[in-house]
C-alpha cells in the first residue's frame, strides 16, 4: 500500500517547506523508493498563471501545460518524480470541482458544505497519486498552521489517516526556532505554539523539522520534544545554509531524517547513495573560474520571479566548475542610465521572459549592447522577442519594429499574436503551454549545444515571431535555427558570427537539474568563461573595466 507523508509549516511563511519536501523526496528515491510529489495551495486562484510575480514568484510550467507553484521546480530539480496537473491543486480548483459537481446534481439535493464535500475532494486529489507502483506520496500543504485558508486542507489530512490507516501516514511539521540576539538564546515557544495549534486540529506531528540560525542544544531539543509530544530523535535541526540550497539533503541525512521516515513507515530500503551529490557541492566550493552573468528583467528586485533561471545558471556553473556571480539588473534602470554604465564588465547576458510593456526598451538596449560588444547572450521567451525587435530596428533598419503586444499599430510587427490566440478572451490557462517538439537546423549553435536536432521544451506565450520577416532577418545574418516540426513557428534565432547569441521562444530553465545542466545554459556559461579568460589575458597590463552595477547578488 502506498504510504503518505504530509508536510506542514508553522510560525512564519517562507521556511522552506518546498525545498525540504523535495529533499525528503530525493533521499527516499536514493534509498530505492518510488516517490510522487504534490503541493496543495490555499489561495482561491484556480492556478498561479494569472498572478503577478510580485505576489507569487515565477509560474512553473509542466510538460502537460499545467501552470503551477514554483515549489514544483524544487521537486523536479531534486527528484525524478513525474509531475502532472495532479501534482498541484489550489483552493480555487477544489471549490470549482465541487461546484461543478453540485451543478450536475451529483450530491442529490444535499447541502454542500466544507465538511464533508470540500474535505472529501481534497482527500480525493491526494489519493490520485497513490498507485501500485508508488511507494510514497509526499504532499506539502501551503501556508502556515493558523491560516484560515489552510483549515480545510489540514482537516482533510487529519481525516486521511483515519480513512487509510494511521500506520500508512506520517506528519512532518516544519517550524521556526528563532534566535533572539538581545536574550542571547534560541526560543522554542513559537514551535510549541505552532504544534499546539496543529494538535488542536487533531494532528499530532510525528517529526518536527526546526529551522534555525544556530545549533539547537540538547536541552532545547528535550524541551521541544516534551512540550510537543514527540521523541527527542524526531526533533530534527535544519540550520540555515549560507553556501547552497543543495546542502539541505546532506544536512537531513546527517540528522538521520531519512532513516527515521523509513522506520516509522516500515519501508524496506537501502542506504542512500549520495556521492554524486557530494561531488556537486565540491565543484561549487572549489571552482576553477568565476564569471558574472547579467540578468536583465523587469522583476530584478524580486528573487523568486526568476527562481528557475538562477538555479539553471548555478547548474551550468557546477557543470563547468565555475562560480557564476549573478548581476540582477532592472531593465528600467537601463532605460534611465544606459546599458554601457550598467553592463560593462559582465561576461554574459541573459534576458528572461515576462509580460507587459514596462522595461521593454531597457531589455532591447541591453541586447543591443551584448550583440555589438560580442558578449555571450541567451534570450528566453520575451527575451527572444526583444532580440528580434532589436535586430529589426538596429540591423535591418526597421526603426519602429515592435511587438503587437505593446504597439498594436506598429508598421513592422516582427512579433505578433499566435493565430490560435486571436479568438481567446479568457486569461487563465489559455496560452501556448507545456511541452512542444522542435526541429533544430543542422550545424547551428543550438544543435551543437543540444547534440541532437530533435528536442522538446516547455512553452508559455501568446506571441510569436512573424514569419513575414524571416527572409529579411536571414539576409542580414540572423538565422532561424529552430522551428516547430512543420516549420511554421519560430522557436530559436541565433547569430552564427557571434561568440554566442541564441534566443529561444520556450523556457529551457524548467528542464535544468543540478545533476544535468540544461545544454543552453551550459553553452552560455562556457562562452562566458571563454570571454572572461580572453578579456583577462588582454587586460592583464591594462586598466580594468569597472564592475557592473548590481541590484543584488545570488
Amino acid at each position: 500500500m502506498t504510504k503518505h507523508i504530509f508536510v506542514t509549516g508553522g510560525v512564519v511563511s517562507s521556511l522552506g517547506k518546498g525545498l525540504t519536501s523535495a529533499s525528503i523526496g530525493m533521499l527516499l528515491e536514493r534509498r530505492g523508493l518510488r516517490v510522487r510529489m504534490q503541493k496543495l495551495d490555499p489561495y482561491i486562484n484556480v492556478d498561479p498563471g494569472t498572478m503577478s510575480p510580485y505576489q507569487h514568484g515565477e509560474v512553473y510550467v509542466l510538460d502537460d501545460g499545467s501552470e503551477t507553484d514554483l515549489d514544483l521546480g524544487h521537486y523536479e530539480r531534486f527528484t525524478h518524480s513525474p509531475l502532472t496537473r495532479d501534482s498541484n491543486y489550489t483552493t480555487g480548483q477544489i471549490y470549482l470541482s465541487v461546484i461543478e459537481k453540485e451543478r450536475r446534481g451529483e450530491f442529490l439535493g444535499k447541502t454542500v458544505q466544507v465538511i464533508p464535500h470540500i474535505t472529501n475532494e481534497i482527500k480525493h486529489v491526494i489519493q490520485k497519486l497513490a498507485a501500485p507502483d508508488v511507494d510514497v506520496v509526499i504532499t506539502e500543504i501551503g501556508g502556515t498552521v493558523g491560516d484560515i485558508e489552510s483549515q480545510p486542507f489540514l482537516e482533510a489530512i487529519r481525516q486521511f489517516s483515519l480513512d487509510t490507516d494511521k500506520s500508512n501516514c506520517l506528519y512532518i511539521h516544519l517550524t521556526l526556532v528563532p534566535y533572539l540576539k538581545a536574550a542571547g538564546e534560541l526560543k522554542t515557544k513559537p514551535t510549541q505554539h505552532s504544534v499546539g495549534q496543529l494538535r488542536q486540529i487533531g494532528i499530532q506531528p510525528d517529526i518536527l523539522i526546526c529551522r534555525c540560525e544556530r545549533p539547537i542544544s540538547r536541552e532545547d531539543r528535550e524541551k521541544i520534544a516534551l512540550f510537543c509530544n514527540v521523541p527527542i530523535e524526531a526533533v530534527i535541526e535544519e540550520r540555515d545554509k549560507d553556501f547552497s540550497i543543495y546542502e539541505v539533503p546532506l544536512s537531513l541525512v546527517e540528522n538521520r531524517l531519512d532513516q527515521l521516515i523509513v522506520d516509522r513507515l516500515d519501508l524496506a530500503s537501502t542506504e542512500p547513495e549520495l556521492d554524486d551529490w557530494r561531488e556537486l557541492l565540491h565543484r561549487l566550493r572549489a571552482p576553477r573560474h568565476e564569471i558574472t552573468i547579467g540578468v536583465v528583467g523587469k522583476y530584478a528586485e524580486h528573487f523568486d520571479a526568476y527562481k528557475s533561471i538562477y538555479e539553471a545558471l548555478d547548474h551550468a556553473g557546477m557543470h563547468h566548475r565555475t562560480a557564476v556571480r549573478i548581476a540582477r539588473i532592472h531593465s528600467e534602470a537601463i532605460e534611465r542610465e544606459g546599458a554601457a554604465r550598467l553592463l560593462t564588465g559582465i561576461d554574459g547576458l541573459l534576458v528572461p521572459g515576462g509580460f507587459g510593456e514596462r522595461g521593454i526598451e531597457g531589455k532591447v538596449e541591453a541586447i543591443r549592447f551584448a550583440r555589438e560588444k560580442q558578449i555571450p547572450f541567451l534570450g528566453i521567451c520575451l527575451g527572444m522577442q526583444c532580440a528580434a525587435i532589436e535586430f529589426a530596428r538596429n540591423v535591418i533598419g526597421l526603426e519602429d519594429a515592435h511587438s503587437t503586444e505593446f504597439s498594436k499599430d506598429t508598421r513592422h510587427p516582427v512579433i505578433c499574436l499566435l493565430d490560435e490566440q486571436k479568438e481567446i478572451t479568457d486569461k487563465g490557462g489559455t496560452m501556448r503551454l507545456g511541452a512542444q517538439p522542435a526541429l533544430l537546423a543542422e550545424g547551428s549553435i543550438a544543435e551543437r549545444a543540444y547534440g541532437t536536432r530533435h528536442i522538446s521544451e516547455r512553452h508559455r506565450h501568446r506571441y510569436e515571431f512573424n514569419n513575414s520577416y524571416r527572409r529579411q532577418f536571414a539576409a542580414h545574418g540572423m538565422q532561424v535555427s529552430g522551428t516547430s516540426p512543420d516549420g511554421m513557428l519560430v522557436e530559436i534565432i541565433e547569430l552564427p558570427e557571434h561568440p554566442f547569441f541564441v534566443a529561444v521562444q520556450y523556457h529551457p530553465e524548467f528542464k535544468s537539474k543540478p545533476t544535468a545542466a540544461h545544454p543552453l545554459f551550459a553553452a552560455l556559461v562556457e562562452a562566458a568563461v571563454q570571454r572572461h579568460l580572453g578579456r583577462t589575458d588582454r587586460e592583464r597590463n591594462a586598466t580594468p573595466e569597472p564592475s557592473p552595477t548590481v541590484t543584488d547578488e545570488h
